[in-house]
């Protein structure tokens, strides 16, 4: 953030007393909250769930996987991973034609994150119109506005059988390895479950959030209750499902970990039914409202062609703080840049870029202090609503949005446990212990996310090994390496769906929309020149990286911010959730593709 004015200078309108705070007084706050939530270790401070924490891994939904013969086959495409990204790709591989493909994954369904992601109350955060692929290729319109974790999976399975893709599938499988053999132009793709698939291309799309991640806290593997992460929910031990019925919670003394999106919408159900639930809190999240309500449908059917697309454009570029005429979304995402285009339309085209860039903090502060101020108009007890204000930007961490979450703590069965930034001390065999004070539980939920800011083959759980045995884990062991974010010199015919050196948008599926819609013009590129391989020149490669490795302001922002997976807990590690990104954002990124695509000489790129 740039260094503004003192309150004194500022014009009428920016008045301290006008504006209900002190912006000066505010960006202090901020930096303190920061300053006593940096740690050391950064992201080592959460532990990798492999040995002794890989049973939080499991999959409590199918723990004997259907056996099945192992593979020994030759197919033109094998897809890591059968979440939205992986689908994408499968069905626009599928209208260019390759349709000889294998999507191997790891659970035992279509999905991704929403396969894995059960928990009571999950739905999506993004509006369902822009959030669920392909609406009107399915015919499918959500039947409420942000519509809920059942729906979501059934509509990305309605898509696995749409375009046959549930033949093509390899679930309860992981991809051990992928290896190029250079004399037969094709990846020897090896699995967990013996399968030698020999493949022309191989696709990663193993998303951002599947491998749940830990908090270092000693003590974790000595609790003597029931524990699991909100990604492998235990309804056996709940009882009931997604919408509620938590009957088995009734006489328990719950305890969860974690306050970011997934707490935020879980906590409200745990509380109508655990006999007591702790909270444990670093740091709180933005909450705003939700207003979900279901879907007009003479609204609906008054949609024309194209409409997803461009509903999905304009909200992404309304979050990349473009002008539009018109918010088609008009939801608690976007107010705040119809807020800071309110402020910044009152001082003109006069001002000047450092100017303009204090007026935005100063709507960034303005939602903050109205987000406080919904907190304190909602929780009673004024010690835990002060407890539960963020002080640190709007775009900090992921921000939540919900009409019971806030409520939750007027309830008499559920308490806060405000660690004051530092986190929990330790767990014992019955109990969480902070300051010193244990708070015994039966059960402990740890509702701390996913993995992001690792490395990318850690992630990945398998090695990816191109031309001259060089392994892509050394390749990227000081962060990403790629061209446009797709490919990486030394691994032909080796592409990436995610968030790989691309343009990130807030709502995930137009990134991997616009992603897949590229990567089929790839390999349709290499099919219709009749070659064997692509991949990307290492000047091509190095000059993407001078790119997205310079200082955009989303990531000076970020520097300013308290501790997230956004970025890497602190620290810009070249590894983080939106680190190495294109810096003019998603819209830009597309539209330069497009651009690029063009132009018809697929500039940067070797194809023979």
């Amino acid at each position: 953030m740039t260094v503004g004015p003192a309150a004194s200078t500022l014009p009428d309108y920016l008045d301290p007393k006008i504006l209900g705070f002190d912006p000066v007084e505010v960006r202090r706050r901020y930096a303190h909250e920061r300053a006593i939530r940096l740690r050391a270790d950064g992201n080592d401070q959460f532990v990798e769930v492999t040995d002794d924490y890989a049973h939080f891994e499991d999959d409590p939904l199918s723990q004997s996987p259907p056996p099945r013969a192992a593979l020994e086959i030759e197919t033109d495409a094998v897809i890591l991973g059968g979440g939205i990204g992986g689908l994408l790709a499968a069905v626009r591989l599928h209208e260019i034609g390759v349709t000889d493909i294998r999507i191997v994954e790891h659970a035992g369904d279509f999905g991704g994150v929403w396969y894995w992601n059960r928990y009571p109350g999950a739905q999506c955060d993004t509006e369902s119109y822009i959030y669920l692929p392909l609406l009107e290729e399915t015919g499918y319109i959500p039947s409420e506005r942000y519509v809920h974790q059942p729906e979501i999976l059934a509509h990305l399975q309605r898509i696995g059988r749409q375009y046959g893709l549930y033949e093509r599938a390899l679930f309860h499988t992981k991809l051990d390895e992928a290896q190029w053999c250079e004399p037969e132009a094709r990846w020897h793709v090896r699995t967990d479950r013996g399968d030698v698939l020999k493949a022309r291309f191989v696709i990663m799309s193993t998303g951002p959030l599947h491998r749940p991640k830990l908090p270092g806290v000693p003590g974790i593997r000595s609790f003597g209750g029931k524990s699991f992460h909100t990604s492998r929910w235990d309804y056996g031990y709940t009882g009931g499902d997604t919408t509620g019925g938590l009957t088995g919670l009734a006489d328990k003394r719950v305890g969860i970990i974690g306050t970011g999106a997934t707490a935020v919408q879980v906590v409200p159900v745990v509380a109508r039914h655990a006999g007591q639930l702790t909270l444990f809190q670093r740091t709180p999240s933005y909450v705003d409202e939700r207003l979900n309500r279901p879907t007009d449908m003479a609204w609906a059917k008054s949609l024309g062609p194209g409409w997803q697309y461009e509903r999905d454009e304009n909200f992404c570029l309304i979050m990349g703080g473009h002008p539009v005429e018109k918010d088609l979304v008009n939801d608690k995402w976007t107010d705040y840049f119809r807020l800071a285009m309110k402020i910044l339309d009152v001082e003109g085209d006069g001002a000047t870029d450092e100017r303009k860039a204090w007026l935005r903090e100063i709507a960034d502060y303005t939602k903050g202090n109205d987000i406080r101020a919904r907190v304190a108009r909602i929780v009673r007890d004024p010690v835990t609503a002060e407890k539960l204000k963020p002080w640190y930007g709007q775009w900090c961490k992921r921000p939540g949005f919900h009409d019971e979450y806030l409520q939750a703590f007027n309830r008499a069965n559920v308490a806060l446990v405000d660690t004051g930034g530092k986190g929990i001390e330790r767990i014992t065999e019955n109990a969480v212990v902070v300051d010193g004070v244990a708070h015994e539980l039966d059960c402990l939920i740890f509702a701390t996310g996913f993995e992001t800011g690792t490395a990318y083959m850690r992630r990945s759980e398998c090695e990816v090994i191109g031309r001259d045995g060089v392994k892509l884990s050394d390749a990227w062991s000081k962060g990403m390496r790629t061209f446009q974010g797709f490919m990486s010199h030394g691994f032909p015919n080796c592409f990436h769906i995610g968030l790989t050196q691309t343009g990130v948008a807030f709502n995930y599926t137009y990134t991997v929309t616009g992603q897949a819609r590229h990567l089929a013009h790839l390999i349709g590129q290499v099919i219709a020149r009749g070659a064997r391989t692509m991949e990307p020149t290492a000047a091509a490669e190095a000059a993407w990286l001078d790119l997205v490795r310079s200082p955009g302001p989303l990531r000076k922002y970020q520097e300013t911010c308290t501790p997230s997976y956004f970025n890497v807990e602190g620290k810009n590690s070249g590894q983080g959730f939106i680190d190495n990104q294109y810096p003019a954002g998603a819209v830009a990124f597309f539209r330069m593709l497009e651009a690029w695509r063009a132009q018809g000489d697929l500039a940067g790129l070797v194809v023979e």
